[in-house]
């Protein structure tokens, strides 16, 4: 993985153990990047009134190629957090309704709902799923004794932001159709850590960011929505994709949607080239060698700290993305201030339900060494901390 890092604008004194958060774009994708921005400045009125359409169109059609989902589906939003905040104003919820969710959920997504149901009188259920977890069906039937007849649309992330737990969404996608309940899938960590096929797992909407385990530029994500849900959404910002026969028959869910006004559209548009970057350096591959490396740090924090893992080490509950529990006492914000500003090492570590957490994310840039470094440091941070022996598990 040594040679991927010199792909990477990544400062070379830090360790970078924190992609999940913010991921690092590869050389030639930022360089396209930058390259279409100067395109856009050449000729703006060319550029964004008469050839943006059709060169958006054309990521559609590449990115549903890797997604298993027709461009007609798909559309180009800044973040998948954006992406909830229009399907959830979109379903005018009131007195009654009920969102069922998990305690997993991603602080701002979560932010969103509380906002809403409070407005509207409805009700934001977030269903306890206990870790560790020991098989995909007691995930499924955990968040399902949450169901009532008010629930009108579950939602979930595909790979949790706090516990990086991997949901089996598909499987939760057709228990609530059968059941007639909407479902909206938090995509933000699954494009580029695993292989998806949207058809297949066939929820209602599902948001993705790109711009995260895919490698595309800040703000690049989608909306995916099933042909027969399009005319619920309703765009947060009306523009020039609107007119009054909308409520007359529908126009376009894309041009509805896609278009709120003028932007820079660099980063969807260098989207392809995250996509080419990962096919010319064998990303299924990269993915596995993450996942490795990732199971060997789970199994060597559990060696530093005494505690059980969160999931069983090398299943299918994770991917590149693994929280370990820390031991108390400690203050996760104050260890993740110490691990960077002593060590140059940076990693989320944060509180989940009252149990201190550490994140920490693998990507093709990431090497051994990156987690000896973390190791290390925590064996001097953390209280009563077992003496790390040796590297690699594996």
């Amino acid at each position: 993985m040594q040679a991927l890092r010199e792909q990477f604008l990544l400062d070379p004194t830090v360790t970078f153990l924190n992609h999940g958060s913010f991921g690092a774009t590869p050389r030639p994708v930022f360089a396209t990047y930058r390259r279409w921005q100067r395109r856009l400045e050449r000729q703006p009125v060319l550029f964004l009134g008469r050839r943006l359409p059709a060169l958006l169109a054309t990521v559609r059609r590449v990115l549903g190629g890797t997604l298993g989902a027709d461009p007609s589906e798909l559309v180009l939003l800044p973040n998948a957090t954006f992406g909830v905040n229009l399907v959830a104003r979109s379903l005018h919820l009131g007195p009654g309704d009920e969102i069922l969710t998990t305690d997993h959920e991603y602080g701002a997504c979560d932010k969103t709902w509380r906002f809403l149901c409070l407005q509207s009188g409805a009700t934001y259920r977030r269903r306890p799923i206990p870790l560790p977890v020991s098989s995909p069906g007691q995930l499924v039937d955990g968040l399902w004794d949450g169901v009532t007849p008010r629930t009108r649309l579950i939602f979930v992330s595909h790979i949790t932001s706090p516990t990086a737990l991997t949901m089996p969404v598909a499987e939760i996608c057709t228990r609530a159709r059968a059941a007639g309940i909407l479902t909206l899938i938090d995509g933000a960590h699954a494009p580029g850590q695993l292989p998806l096929d949207l058809h297949a797992i066939d929820a209602d909407f599902y948001v993705g960011n790109l711009h995260k385990w895919a490698l595309a530029p800040k703000g690049a994500a989608f909306l995916y929505a099933r042909p027969d849900r399009q005319p619920l959404l309703e765009p947060l910002v009306v523009s020039w994709g609107w007119s009054e026969e909308w409520f007359a028959n529908g126009t376009s869910y894309v041009d509805l949607l896609q278009w709120w006004g003028t932007v820079d559209p660099a980063a969807p548009l260098a989207v392809p080239a995250a996509i080419r970057f990962q096919e010319d350096h064998d990303w299924p591959a990269v993915r596995q060698r993450c996942s490795d490396l990732a199971t060997d740090a789970l199994l060597r924090l559990g060696d530093l700290t005494g505690l059980d893992p969160l999931y069983p080490p090398g299943s299918a509950f994770y991917r590149q993305m693994v929280a370990a529990p820390l031991p108390p006492p400690c203050d996760p914000a104050e260890l993740q201030v110490r691990l960077y500003d002593r060590h140059r090492i940076e990693i989320p570590c944060l509180a989940w339900n009252g149990r201190p957490l550490i994140r920490l994310s693998v990507q093709g840039y990431n090497t051994e060494a990156d987690i000896d470094a973390l190791l290390a440091a925590l064996e001097v941070s953390l209280p009563g901390a077992r003496p790390v022996t040796g590297g690699s598990r594996s």
